[in-house]
């Protein structure tokens, strides 16, 4: 009798154990030594990935889409007007079709119960490449742009300044799994949602009030857009509540000498981040957006295969 390898899905980070995580993130550093060195490497020749964007994204887009091309596969592609979720038929419904069609599926939602009914009824490993409450390929890339500049993050101490967003969420859930620690300053009324996140107890991050306090003797800095996309109505409201939440260069400097900057972008200069500080040397929002290349490919090669050599 054979025996049928269980689906692995990443809807969160905390879906893949640390060891698991340290894997991919070995492979993201051998995968892209080897896109370097334009060394052909097409493991997933003949998989199919379809990617559903209920939100647009061009980061997303260009990375999964690139990168399973780059790996030696498909990509179709499916944006509201084609599938729908939930909508033009249950989203069960949808992903017993879809997932008997392609091999991956990647999706980028709103809520997070989408992506997890979707992912009950899928055949196929599903990713999550955004939804309002995690987006765990980006703190994948962010933690593989870190390790690459300064070596593990563990014990190592991360500022998050700004919305208790998605974003927030991930890191705090990044952090217990880990071995770092996030501190974390948001306007009063945008605070992380311990429950939300997933995590189990307080002990791998801290809240500050004063975002300068937050930073003083941090690692890395790191922020996202005031607004998310799905809130544009309280953008005036977000904009005068998170006036003091814009990382500045006295942040960075409270920081440690050889602390990091990072954003998922896009980038709004002179509300999250002072031009100074995302154009300034410490800054390393490029490194990262490519490495959402690297670290995906590593990720989708995981889920498809397992560990290869």
């Amino acid at each position: 009798m054979t025996m049928t390898k269980p689906i692995r899905h990443f809807l969160q980070f905390s879906d893949l154990s640390a060891e698991e995580l340290s894997w991919v993130l070995q492979r993201a550093a051998v995968i892209k030594k080897k896109f370097k060195n334009y060394e052909k490497y097409h493991p997933l020749a003949d998989r199919t990935l379809a990617m559903i964007f209920e939100k647009a994204s061009t980061r997303t887009r260009v990375s999964f889409e690139a990168g399973m091309y780059q790996m030696g596969g498909s990509v179709v592609h499916l944006t509201t007007g084609d599938s729908q979720l939930g909508r033009a038929e249950p989203i069960e419904d949808s992903a017993k079709v879809i997932s008997r069609m392609v091999d991956l599926v990647m999706i980028r939602t709103y809520g997070q119960d989408k992506i997890e009914k979707f992912a009950e009824h899928s055949r196929v490993p599903v990713i999550n490449g955004l939804t309002n409450e995690f987006h765990p390929c980006q703190i994948l890339a962010d933690i593989f742009t870190y390790i690459e500049h300064r070596g593990s993050m563990s014990g190592r101490v991360v500022a998050w300044v700004g919305d208790g967003n998605n974003m927030a969420n991930t890191w705090l859930q990044a952090a217990e799994l880990l071995g770092f620690t996030v501190h974390v300053s948001t306007p009063s009324g945008y605070e992380v949602d311990q429950a939300v996140a997933g995590i189990r107890s307080n002990d791998s991050y801290r809240v500050f009030k004063d975002p300068m306090e937050a930073c003083r003797g941090a690692d890395l800095v790191t922020t996202d857009v005031w607004t998310s996309m799905g809130f544009e109505a309280e953008n005036e409201e977000r904009r005068k509540a998170f006036a003091d939440w814009c990382v500045d260069t006295e942040m960075m400097r409270v920081a440690k000498p050889d602390a990091l900057f990072m954003h998922c972008l896009p980038a709004h200069r002179g509300e999250e981040v002072e031009a100074d500080v995302i154009d300034g040397p410490q800054s390393v929002v490029w490194d990262e957006a490519e490495n959402r290349l690297h670290a995906q490919k590593a990720l989708m090669e995981f889920l498809l295969l397992g560990r290869v050599d």
